[in-house]
């Protein structure tokens, strides 16, 4: 039997399912000629995408959402049928694109369903693959809402006709209904594209290209502090930095499986001699290459490889969005090349530096083992048995550590199954951040060997380990997460001096002097303006602290000290200040 949680997923996933339909009868009654799209479910709602010939406005959402609710209080019949794909095609037979899909589903031997909402003869028919209420009583009028319109490529795919695509949200009640609405307004407030400009961290310039940020100096500082702390915490347990070039033959991805897999996604290069070349897309193979420079003894394992550096991927642009879907991303990679009776230390040691680095800023991690779906066996690299050996291997690796886990098929890289940490921000939002994967097929691929006890060779395997993953995304989680206002020590700029005038320069040049010698991060405001105004500038950049020096802090050798959110501390000794900062 089903537990209850699993069922009440399911249920509010056919009320959501549910109200795409009603929403494309709503758009249809207005409507009668518009072409239908696909009408899924999503993560707390729904859309359905329209083809029609002027675009639709906040008013129609309106009429469209009092439609809906009068369709839900008709305490209409859901049904669902089996049919031909004759019949299919007769029923939308002035739907192209379902006449598209029914062709798709032919050619992929995918039985065809189709689901009527009300009686016969004015009822509602849609192709769909099922999962609804049977009665649209079970839906709660009042916990819906139409939110948004937007443009959306038929079948994501830019070459073809750009619909208009609504999106809905659901829930089970109006409480929980409100309750997301407002965590969505202060998400808002946290955008990390508004505050990425107005905290002057990231840019994006259209000469260079949609999806390639430009960071600014305090952009880069950010990236720096947490950079280094990883190599930091890696440099600690043995990892050793490297550095490769940016593009690479063909022949090494197709040798690695990523052009067979990713030829579409990938950026390439014809060089005028006729070879071709792509950005990378992944450094794995870049630093396998860096490995098989010689032959490895058992003595020599594991070898630890770390390099942050850019891949590039062939996002389409209708899917960029800020930092968290780029063309241009920074990993903080490492692979590890190790014996099998070495990956469970291996592992623990990666692991180690997660919790580390993620208790930092104060992230839960819940775990999740992502795993191969048998049913889709073309999808991934290798034999069954490889990957029943692997998975077995985080499986125990996770009993080990006495962690709760869920396991999700279908989610393991093409090359081997992972464990990634899933972290929930402020506002109770969750994010994939750090991975670990355990890779036993590019060993297979490359021969990746060392000579063992007997002088034999002995097959190894490599571990992949991302800790911050794509460090554009995981600034986009922090800003967000801090709504901009980072810990003294993640901040670009700790401290804000603020001269009164501009009569104690030699003072304040102490004070930078001292600053300098505890490596804390500071900027001068110099301008001809009022303290007042300084102070309030300094509040909305999000410094943590805050130094005013006037003519009565010179003389007396102290400083007016501010921290953020708690106002004037006081005239104190600049020693005194620097203990409150770095307390």
């Amino acid at each position: 039997m089903k537990n209850t949680s699993e069922n009440a997923a399911n249920q509010i996933d056919a009320v959501r399912h549910s109200l795409a339909h009603l929403l494309a009868m709503a758009v249809l009654k207005k409507f009668p000629k518009a072409k239908l799209g696909i009408g899924p479910v999503i993560e707390n709602g729904f859309y359905y995408d329209f083809l029609i010939p002027s675009p639709f406005t906040p008013d129609d959402l309106k009429e469209f959402q009092k439609e809906m609710k009068k369709l839900i209080g008709a305490r209409l019949p859901i049904v669902g049928e089996k049919v031909t794909p004759l019949k299919a095609k007769k029923i939308f037979a002035n739907q192209p694109f379902k006449l598209e899909l029914i062709k798709d589903f032919v050619k992929e031997k995918k039985s065809l369903t189709i689901y009527a909402t009300g009686e016969a003869p004015s009822a509602f028919t849609d192709l769909c693959r099922g999962g609804h209420v049977k009665n649209t009583s079970e839906i709660n009028p009042d916990a819906f809402q139409l939110t948004t319109i937007a443009g959306a490529y038929w079948k994501g795919d830019e070459k073809n006709k750009q619909l208009q695509r609504i999106y809905g949200l659901a829930f089970e009640t109006k409480k929980e209904l409100n309750d997301y609405q407002t965590m969505l307004e202060e998400a808002k407030k946290r955008d990390h594209r508004k505050l990425g400009q107005d905290l002057d961290l990231f840019t994006f310039s259209e000469l260079v290209g949609s999806g390639l940020p430009l960071w600014t100096p305090k952009g880069t500082i950010l990236r720096n502090v947490l950079d280094n702390l990883v190599w930091s915490l890696r440099k600690e347990r043995g990892y050793q930095q490297v550095d490769i070039p940016h593009i690479a033959k063909k022949d090494l991805y197709e040798k690695s499986g990523h052009w067979d897999k990713f030829k579409d996604e990938l950026m390439k290069i014809t060089t005028r001699e006729g070879h071709i070349f792509a950005m990378k897309p992944m450094n794995c193979p870049h630093h396998i290459q860096i490995f098989v420079r010689k032959q490895h003894s058992y003595r020599d394992l594991p070898i630890r490889f770390a390099n942050t550096t850019k891949v590039y991927r062939d996002e389409q642009t209708g899917e960029l969005s800020g930092l968290t879907r780029v063309r241009s991303i920074t990993q903080d990679d490492a692979h590890v090349f190790c014996r099998l009776s070495q990956i469970k230390e291996e592992m623990l040691k990666a692991w180690n530096i997660i919790e580390i680095f993620y208790g930092k800023v104060g992230f839960k991690l819940d775990m999740r083992l992502s795993f191969h779906d048998p049913k889709e066996s073309k999808k991934y690299l290798g034999t069954p048995k490889m990957w029943n050996t692997a998975e077995n291997i985080l499986r125990d690796l996770a009993k080990a550590k006495k962690i709760k886990y869920t396991e999700v098929p279908g989610e393991a890289a093409f090359y081997g199954p992972k464990i990634d940490f899933i972290a929930t921000d402020s506002l109770g939002r969750e994010w994939q951040v750090a991975t670990i994967q355990l890779d036993m097929n590019l060993p297979e691929r490359f021969d990746l060997n060392c000579i063992n006890e007997n002088g034999e060779k002995e097959r190894i395997v490599m571990i992949h380990v991302a800790i911050m993953g794509s460090i554009e995304r995981y600034l986009a989680v922090l800003i967000e997460h801090f709504a901009g206002a980072f810990p003294f020590w993640l901040a670009p700029a700790q401290v804000a001096i603020l001269p009164i005038n501009d009569k104690n320069e030699n003072y304040i040049k102490e004070i930078e002097k001292i600053l300098v010698g505890k490596d804390i991060r500071f900027e001068i405001d110099r301008r001809n303006e009022s303290v007042g105004k300084k102070i309030r500038e300094a509040e909305i950049q999000k410094i943590p602290f805050v130094i005013v020096i006037g003519d009565r802090e010179a003389e007396a050798k102290t400083v007016a000290l501010r921290e953020r959110g708690k106002g004037d501390l006081g005239a104190m000794s600049i020693e005194n200040a620097i203990a409150k900062m770095l307390g």
